[in-house]
C-alpha cells in the first residue's frame, strides 16, 4: 500500500496540549559592547532629543538595566564624546591649497552643517565638549591644514577654527531647538508662522519701531536656515580672509 509503515519508523504524534500553551522562548539578547551602546544612544538622541537622553533610557533602549553600561562607559559625559567621534569618523577633509583655502573652508563647514542636521542632538552634545576622540583629533588637524594653508598667522588660524566651528554648531542647534519648540509641524507650518511674525512687527507704530518695521521685509526674506548660515558664513571668511597675505592687493 502508498501509505503503509515502513518497520520500525515511529508516526509523529500531535503536540500535547501543555506544550502547545507555551510562551515562546525569548530570543537571547545580542551582549553589549561599547558600540552597541555608542549606536542606541545615536538613536534616543534622533528620537527623544539630547534631554530625553539618560544612561536609565538608554538601558531600557538596550533591554538591560543601566547599571550594566558602566562595564563600557564610564558615564553620560564619556558616552556623549564617544557618540561624537562616531558620528564624525565619515568626515574627510580636501587636500589643502593655497590657491583655493577660502573655498575649501567653506565647503568644510557646509560638510560638517550636513552631518549634524543628520543626527538631531548631536549639534547639543557638542557645546562645550572638546573633540579629542580619534575622529576628533583627525577633524580638527585636517581644518588646521586648510586655515593655514592661507598663510594665516599661527593665532589668526589656531581661534578660527573655533570660532567658526563653534558657529557651526550652534547654527543647527537652533535649527534643533526651533523644530522642537513646534512639535510635529513641517517646514511649510513653520514658514506660515514666520509670515505672521512679519505681519505683527509690520504692524507695529511706526513712530515708536522705526527700525523694526522698515527691516520687517529682509528679517523675514526666503532663504530661511540655510540663507542665514551662508550669509554669516561669508561674512566670517571675509573678515578671516583679510589677515591673509594671499589676499592683500
Amino acid at each position: 500500500m502508498a501509505n503503509a509503515q515502513a518497520p520500525n519508523e515511529v508516526p509523529d504524534a500531535p503536540v500535547p496540549p501543555w506544550e502547545r500553551s507555551r510562551k515562546a522562548k525569548t530570543p537571547a539578547r545580542a551582549p553589549l559592547s561599547q558600540e552597541a551602546i555608542v549606536e542606541a544612544a545615536l538613536h534616543v538622541l534622533e528620537t527623544d532629543g539630547y534631554d530625553g537622553l539618560s544612561m536609565r533610557r538608554l538601558g531600557a533602549e538596550l533591554g538591560t538595566g543601566a547599571a550594566s553600561l558602566y562595564a563600557h562607559v564610564a558615564n553620560k559625559d564619556e558616552l556623549l564624546k564617544l557618540v561624537i567621534d562616531r558620528v564624525f569618523g565619515s568626515v574627510d577633509f580636501p587636500e589643502p591649497d593655497p590657491d583655493r583655502w577660502v573655498e575649501q573652508v567653506r565647503e568644510t563647514m557646509r560638510g560638517t552643517r550636513r552631518v549634524l542636521q543628520a543626527h538631531p542632538g548631536i549639534a547639543r552634545a557638542m557645546l562645550g565638549q572638546v573633540p579629542f576622540g580619534p575622529s576628533g583629533l583627525r577633524i580638527v588637524e585636517g581644518f588646521m591644514a586648510v586655515l593655514r594653508a592661507g598663510d594665516l598667522p599661527d593665532h589668526v588660524a589656531a581661534w578660527a577654527g573655533d570660532v567658526l566651528s563653534l558657529y557651526t554648531v550652534a547654527s543647527v542647534f537652533e535649527e534643533d531647538i526651533r523644530f522642537s519648540q513646534h512639535g510635529d509641524s513641517s517646514r511649510e507650518d513653520i514658514e506660515v508662522w514666520a509670515g505672521q511674525m512679519k505681519d505683527y512687527i509690520k504692524s507695529l507704530p511706526v513712530a515708536v519701531f522705526p527700525n523694526l518695521v522698515a527691516l520687517a521685509d529682509p528679517m523675514f526674506e526666503s532663504g530661511g536656515p540655510d540663507g542665514r548660515f551662508e550669509f554669516g558664513l561669508d561674512l566670517m571668511l571675509r573678515g578671516l580672509a583679510s589677515f591673509s597675505p594671499r589676499n592683500k592687493p
